[in-house]
């Protein structure tokens, strides 16, 4: 027996996991199930519907007291309080810049590819009652209103509305007014800090029925729309998918890279959230567990706590690929060339409009509609010819949003010198244990992550 010896400092046992026990297999397993049933059983895989409602109500119901605990935990630990809006402005920085290029990147292959073209639509002939309820809201959405959105009527609304700007909003405030009460504030912080554990615990409880989730989801979205709704549209689905793909791997890779990690290993070390995604089309879904992945790869907790709620809504780089490709769309089907100058409004508008209806539900079908409502050269009723396939096309927006948020999170807290290097590489190496918030959280530095038991046997190798 040849014995290991790490000195005082105790080494983790890996616990091997069967293979069905992890959460993303059973995942892949459920959205597969789901596919097959809502294919060859339409009815019955719409009637599953509710089981995906279900799942996405459980983790809307703990994603408020995650970002307040998170945040304002973060914040009230800080001793340089100006820390919080130089975090802020640097991801908004960021996220302008990631969120125009994505903009134009869509503008670009849709002038390449021509998705649209060929298919000589008159727009005269085009039914828009079907979208009305979407150039409605999208009317309502202005950044004025936006913006006095944002701050709630009472300090419990956010809670009790599941808004998460609001709940960002009050959970900065709290988190300041704790760190300028100094000694007095303490007792609450450690209550705030107590409630963690119990608050991240419920959330792996709320994780394991992610697979039930994702099969009703499916199934309901196969059942519904069906894959052949996909055949008729299949260039303009095709093209969105590949530039999103290129989009995550070249640009975002070569911000990977330049900030010393993989893109690739980042997609890796979160797979479950993507896969979660993927089968629910709902990024709110995995907010909770990214904000804990992005602890435990070395992310300061203030910053986390700061960049993945507002990078939800103001970081959309699917959505905003999604915005110029589809408009591009509706006027090369309906035999409208557009200009140059034509276009580059278009790109404004969209830059604006994607920021007044962000954190709306159907953000990208509203902000669509509210770009195409300023853009007179384009017919807003165009937007029924992509109606049918919008449900297949939120899974990818909704994925690359995802990873661009991630990759923000890690670029910021770089930026800010609150990026340990060391536990950020050992998780994109899969280096760290599994998930699990049942565990104690301790503080490393500043970032929560599981702590291991102390009195674990060291590490040993049979000879």
């Amino acid at each position: 027996m040849m014995d290991i010896s790490t000195g005082d400092r105790p080494v983790p046992q890996i616990i091997k996991i069967k293979w069905y026990r992890i959460l993303y297999v059973q995942v892949i397993i459920a959205i597969t199930i789901g596919i097959l049933l809502g294919h060859f059983y339409p009815s019955l895989g719409e009637s599953m519907k509710p089981l995906g409602d279900a799942f996405i109500k459980l983790v809307k119901m703990i994603i408020a007291p995650v970002i307040f605990l998170t945040v304002a935990t973060g914040i009230a630990a800080m001793t340089d309080l100006q820390k919080v809006g130089r975090v802020v402005g640097k991801a908004m920085i960021y996220f302008l810049t990631f969120s125009t290029l994505a903009l134009i990147v869509g503008l670009v292959v849709s002038n390449i590819v021509q998705p649209g073209s060929g298919m000589h639509i008159d727009p005269s002939t085009l039914d828009p009652s079907s979208i009305q309820g979407y150039v409605q809201q999208a009317h309502d959405s202005t950044l004025t209103g936006f913006l006095m959105n944002i701050i709630p009527a009472t300090l419990i609304s956010p809670f009790t509305g599941g808004d998460i700007l609001q709940v960002l909003f009050v959970a900065i405030l709290f988190g300041i007014a704790l760190a300028a009460v100094g000694d007095h504030g303490k007792p609450v912080l450690k209550l705030l800090q107590a409630l963690m554990t119990p608050i991240f615990k419920l959330v792996s409880i709320l994780m394991k029925a992610a697979p039930i989730g994702a099969f009703g989801a499916i199934s309901f979205t196969i059942g519904k729309y069906g894959i052949e709704s996909v055949s008729s549209l299949a260039l303009l689905v095709v093209t969105f998918y590949v530039t999103s793909v290129l989009f995550v791997l070249i640009i975002l890779g070569a911000v990977a890279r330049y900030n010393g990690f993989s893109i690739t290993k980042l997609i890796r070390y979160i797979r479950e959230e993507l896969l979660l995604v993927l089968g629910t089309s709902s990024s709110e879904a995995a907010l909770p567990t990214l904000m804990q992945k992005m602890e435990r790869a070395g992310c300061a907790k203030s910053v986390v706590g700061l960049v993945v709620p507002t990078g939800y809504s103001f970081n959309l780089d699917g959505t905003n690929i999604y915005m110029t490709m589809a408009a591009l769309f509706i006027a090369q089907a309906c035999d409208i060339p557009l200009t140059l100058q034509q276009q580059i409004l278009l790109l404004l508008v969209a830059m604006l409009s994607s920021k007044g209806a962000a954190g709306v539900t159907g953000a990208g079908f509203i902000t669509l509609a509210a770009t195409l409502s300023v853009v007179p050269s384009v017919p807003i009723a165009g937007m029924t010819l992509i109606l049918g396939i919008d449900r297949f096309m939120s899974e990818c927006r909704a994925l690359t949003n995802l990873v661009g948020n991630a990759v923000a999170t890690i670029v910021v807290a770089r930026w800010e010198g609150e990026l340990d290097t060391d536990q950020l590489n050992s998780a994109m190496n899969g280096e760290l244990p599994p998930l699990d918030t049942s565990v104690t959280l301790h503080q490393h530095g500043d970032v929560g992550i599981p702590a291991q038991e102390t009195s674990e046997p060291r590490a040993t190798v049979a000879a």
